[in-house]
C-alpha cells in the first residue's frame, strides 16, 4: 500500500530512510524551483512558450548559434544569482550522515555541490563548464558569459569553433561514465528518494525501474504526479524543500551550512 499524503506519509518517509543501507537520490528540476530557478514541463516551465528543439537541441545549436544562446543567456543569468535551498541542503545532511550514497541528478545548475553534496552524477552534464564541439577543448563557463556580455558568440581560442555549455542538448547521448554510474547505484540502492522529477525524460526516468527491478522501494516528493506514484512506497506532492529538511530533521539531522560554498556555481569573469 502506498502512503500518500499528510504526517502519515512523512513518517513512513522517515522509517523507510531510517532502515535503508544503500539509498539514493534522483533529482530533477523541481528541487531547484525553489531557489528561482524554472523547470521545464509545468505550466510555468520553460517549455510552456519556447519548443525545446528550436532553441535547446544539437541541431539549433549548429543551425543558429545566436538563437540558442539567446535562450542560455537567460538560463544563465537565472544561475548566477541562484543559491542551494533548504533540499538540496537536506540531502547533503543526509550524505553526511551515511543516509545516502549519492545524488543522480538531471539537473545541470551544480546546486548540489554548492550546497555540500561530495557524490553527485550529473547525467545531463553541468553549466560550469563549455566545451568545444570540434576540438574538444573545455572552458570555465565565466567565458561564455563574458561573450554574451559583449554581444558575441563564444569561441574557442583553439580552433575558433563556437563553444557550447557542457550539457546534454536534445538529440545527445548522456554521458557513457555518467549513465553506468548512475544505472549501477540505481540497481543496488534498496531505495530510491526521487525529487522533483516528473520523471519524462528518457533515459534518465528508467532509472527508478532499475530500482525497482532489484527489489528496492521508490519514495516519490513532486508537486505533480508522476508515472511511477503508483509503484512508490511513499508519495508527497508537496514542495521539496518543505519536504525534505523535514524528514532530515525526523532523523536527528539539522542543516549544516557551515561548509557549504555561498557563491552561485556561475561566476563572472573578472
Amino acid at each position: 500500500m502506498t502512503a500518500r499524503a499528510g504526517a502519515g506519509a512523512l513518517g513512513e518517509a522517515v522509517a523507510r530512510v531510517r532502515a535503508a543501507r544503500a539509498a539514493v537520490a534522483f533529482t530533477g528540476a523541481g528541487i531547484s524551483t525553489p531557489s528561482g530557478l524554472p523547470d521545464f514541463r509545468s505550466p510555468q516551465g520553460l517549455w510552456a512558450t519556447v519548443d525545446p528543439t528550436m532553441v535547446a537541441s544539437r541541431s539549433a545549436f549548429e543551425r543558429d548559434p545566436w538563437r540558442f544562446y539567446q535562450f542560455y543567456r537567460e538560463r544563465l543569468d537565472r544561475l548566477r544569482h541562484a543559491a542551494p535551498n533548504a533540499a538540496h541542503r537536506a540531502l547533503a545532511a543526509l550524505e553526511r550522515a551515511g543516509r545516502l550514497r549519492a545524488v543522480i541528478t538531471q539537473n545541470v545548475d551544480g546546486l548540489h555541490q554548492a550546497a555540500g553534496s561530495q557524490r553527485v552524477i550529473e547525467l545531463h552534464g553541468n553549466l560550469r563548464e563549455a566545451v568545444c564541439p570540434r576540438c574538444g577543448q573545455r572552458w570555465p563557463i565565466a567565458v561564455v558569459v563574458a561573450a554574451l556580455a559583449q554581444d558575441r558568440l563564444p569561441r574557442c581560442d583553439r580552433c575558433a569553433a563556437v563553444l557550447k555549455p557542457n550539457v546534454v542538448l536534445f538529440e545527445d547521448l548522456v554521458p557513457a561514465d555518467a549513465w553506468e554510474a548512475a544505472t549501477a547505484l540505481a540497481r543496488t540502492a534498496d531505495l530510491m528518494l526521487v525529487v522533483g522529477s516528473s520523471l519524462q525524460v528518457v533515459p534518465a526516468a528508467s532509472l527508478p525501474q532499475e530500482t525497482l527491478d532489484a527489489g528496492g522501494v521508490l519514495l516519490i516528493v513532486n508537486r505533480e504526479p508522476t508515472p511511477y506514484d503508483h509503484r512508490a512506497a511513499v508519495v508527497l506532492h508537496d514542495d521539496a524543500a518543505r519536504v525534505l529538511p523535514a524528514l532530515a530533521a525526523a532523523l536527528g539531522l539539522g542543516e549544516d551550512r557551515s561548509d557549504a560554498p555561498t557563491n552561485s556555481p556561475v561566476q563572472p569573469v573578472e
